[in-house]
């Protein structure tokens, strides 16, 4: 298998670190990348979940009536309580 140069852009803090966690892991940068790219091929995709930090609108909206206190529910005193108000046509 022959190998080729790639060059990529990051960071200086980023890649200190990078460099400093992987040195622990018992790896180079260029073996950790590697590790990166095989397990993508293999998932086909990122191989780790790639989200949002910020909610989303549906979740800033309960978020917001709960700090304004409004459509709360309970506290229950029974799973038969809770499971009546859960099942209550509103």
């Amino acid at each position: 298998m022959s190998t080729v140069n790639v060059t990529f852009r990051i960071d200086e803090n980023l890649k200190a670190d990078a460099d400093e966690l992987f040195s622990d892991l018992g790896l180079s940068l260029s073996a950790a990348f590697n590790m990166f790219l095989r397990q993508s091929l293999r998932e086909q995709g990122i191989p780790f979940a790639v989200t949002r930090k910020e909610p989303n609108a549906e979740t800033l909206a309960a978020i917001e009536e709960v700090i304004n206190r409004r459509n709360l529910h309970g506290p229950f005193n029974t799973v038969e309580d809770l499971m009546e108000d859960l099942n209550a046509e509103d």
